[in-house]
């Protein structure tokens, strides 16, 4: 399939797409099978730290309707991302994801899988706990840390800033995608800490997410319940 609008060549969009979106993300709708449950680590400020545990899937006119019937629209917004890796996807292949969003960077790392009590269900093998680092220089050094054998030989070390993208290319990174994104958040009626997220590309693909976010060190055995409970409605 040739690349959407705003998509950039040289990696299968199919590929691209699931990667990005889904990080491997199965090809069911909600309805019928659960995709992936992740937890993302995000760092709002110095000091504290939130756990998000999410699950993306794929929905259809039919998932919207029942989504508009039971929960609230609370945002409408529109983001243009790229993402960045070397030409033989050194960092996507480790399922870690730099980001530029409105100059601004992230990148998505890997920590530990999340243990349950008890004998662990599909749902819960699927939950995944991510890092999400936003200081660029910190990216930069855990970027480095991954591709030394992508960086130039010889080469000075500089001091990564938002105003140049010179340091992309002393680590060959390049963009392998490129979209803008509208995005619908939902809350649900009489459901405290719930969120959907509904996100169409410019090129045609869609997928949800349904999110819940905690404290470090919070009940995750909660969020992930109020998860399921939330998947099976819809």
């Amino acid at each position: 399939m040739s690349p959407g609008p705003g998509l950039k060549p040289g990696m299968a969009a199919s590929r691209t797409v699931a990667s990005v979106y889904g990080r491997t993300l199965n090809p069911y709708i909600i309805s019928a099978t659960p995709c992936e449950c992740k937890t993302r680590i995000e760092r709002p400020s110095p000091v504290k730290m939130s756990v998000e545990v999410e699950q993306k899937f794929l929905f259809n006119s039919d998932t919207v309707k029942t989504i508009e019937e039971i929960g609230v629209c609370v945002g409408l917004k529109q983001f243009h991302d790229q993402y960045f890796d070397t030409p033989d996807f050194k960092l996507t292949l480790r399922d870690m994801w730099l980001r530029r969003r409105k100059q601004s960077w992230e990148l998505k790392c890997p920590t530990a899988k999340v243990n349950g009590t008890g004998e662990p269900g599909r749902e819960q093998s699927l939950c995944t706990q991510y890092k999400e680092i936003t200081n660029l220089p910190e990216i930069y050094q855990r970027v480095k840390e991954f591709i030394k054998d992508a960086c130039e030989d010889g080469e000075t070390e500089v001091t990564p800033s938002d105003e140049d993208d010179s340091w992309l290319g002393k680590m060959n990174l390049r963009c392998f995608a490129e979209f803008t994104t509208t995005r619908r958040s939902f809350t649900l009626k009489g459901e405290q800490g719930v969120q959907i997220d509904l996100d169409q590309a410019d090129f045609g693909y869609h997928v949800g997410e349904i999110e819940v976010l905690v404290p470090e060190g919070g009940n995750m055995q909660s969020a992930q319940e109020k998860i399921r409970h939330t998947a099976q409605k819809l």
